[in-house]
């Protein structure tokens, strides 16, 4: 009587093999989610390297106007060219620093932001179409309907703030570049929303790695400093402070630069965001923190004999990381190397994700099929 159950099962399976597969395993789903999510990842990680060459070759002001369903298209004929051209044209950046520019040298910054939206929204559609089938078939785990919402409000809320930012620039401004301030939040909001979907994606796969909960604190302080040493980073670059400073260990001829020179701007908050030589200062000092935070844990990780591989990979990137920045700066910030030092700032965070979300993993909660959750 027992078994019952058990062989009935068994001869529906037998006799109706449609029935039983019409939904896949939990496995199956959890493995489409993921794969879905990391191809959203690894759109978001080529949205931020072009986003990145375009803030270094000046291309981000080339679009003087925001138009999500006909942007899409670049220009078609010679007068659109020129429509365009004429826009620049009128903005503080070609008045002050490109003036006399050629078309074709516009058409070379145009295709670089161009690109950049075109990713952008492309991310978008990569990521809401496949939701909402997966939301269609039950196929979402339970728990993580909201958090994906948020990641996808997130996402399109970066649209606006991108607006946003690029308006600081154009006409009517005092300024040949986007604001800074600007520069890092739409940075760091990208670098956030990257950070969530890598997170929810590295979640659903099972098992767990037994850590010590020191091990855990400390992999995802280092994957947070990681994100706040990319905003520093976008500050810098939104002042172009890395091409003032081209020495190391020194700055300014020192180690520590003059209380003086750090703190000249009334209100003392700004230099933290407007003084070259503080945004610069504080930039080094935290990555020389994070190279400390990384040879801790990657020791105590080592010693403890738990996760160390992941500890030492991210002790290996840092000090990577720290290489490519210094080789940047005394080579007074090349394309190639500035490209390479944003780009791998990225690499970093992933791989900073990947083992913090390694060490606090737990096992993915269960997927309600359709008729379970009628029930």
């Amino acid at each position: 009587m027992v078994a019952a159950p058990a062989r009935k099962a068994a001869f529906c399976r037998e006799i109706m093999p449609e029935q039983h597969t019409d939904f896949p395993s939990a496995a199956h789903q959890h493995r489409a989610v993921r794969l879905w999510l990391y191809c959203v990842a690894a759109m978001i990680f080529l949205t931020l390297v072009v986003g990145g060459a375009t803030r270094l070759t000046e291309s981000g002001l080339s679009i003087t106007e925001w138009k999500p369903v006909t942007g899409v298209l670049p220009p078609l004929s010679d007068a659109a060219w020129q429509a365009e051209f004429d826009k620049y044209r009128q903005i503080p950046q070609y008045q002050q620093v490109n003036k006399g520019m050629s078309l074709d040298a516009f058409k070379t910054i145009f295709y670089w932001e161009w690109s950049h939206r075109v990713l952008a929204r492309s991310t978008g559609f990569v990521f809401l179409v496949p939701f909402l089938f997966f939301l269609a078939r039950g196929m979402i785990p339970r728990g993580l309907k909201t958090r994906l919402w948020l990641i996808f409000a997130g996402g399109a809320a970066l649209g606006a703030v991108g607006w946003w930012m690029v308006s600081s620039g154009l006409a009517g401004s005092n300024l040949t570049s986007v604001s800074q301030y600007r520069l890092a939040f739409h940075l760091t909001l990208a670098c956030a929303v990257y950070f969530a979907v890598v997170w929810t994606a590295r979640g659903l796969l099972p098992g767990a790695e037994p850590a010590q909960p020191r091990l855990r604190l400390a992999a995802l302080v280092l994957a947070l400093m990681v994100l706040f040493q990319i905003y520093l980073g976008a500050l810098v670059a939104g002042l172009n402070a890395g091409l003032i400073y081209n020495t190391w260990p020194l700055i300014d001829g020192g180690f520590i630069p003059e209380a003086a020179r750090l703190w000249h701007i009334d209100p003392a908050w700004r230099n933290l965001f407007e003084n070259t030589l503080t945004v610069q200062f504080v930039h080094r000092m935290l990555a020389y923190a994070i190279w400390l935070v990384a040879a801790w844990h990657a020791y105590d990780a080592w010693t403890s004999r738990r996760v160390a591989r992941g500890a030492m990979t991210m002790f290996a990137l840092v000090t990577a990381q720290a290489i490519i920045g210094i080789a940047t700066l005394l080579h007074h910030v090349p394309l190639s190397l500035a490209i390479a030092h944003q780009a791998f700032a990225v690499v970093v965070l992933t791989a900073a994700v990947v083992h913090a979300q390694r060490l606090s993993a737990r096992a993915p909660a269960p997927v309600l099929r359709p008729m379970e959750q009628g029930a």
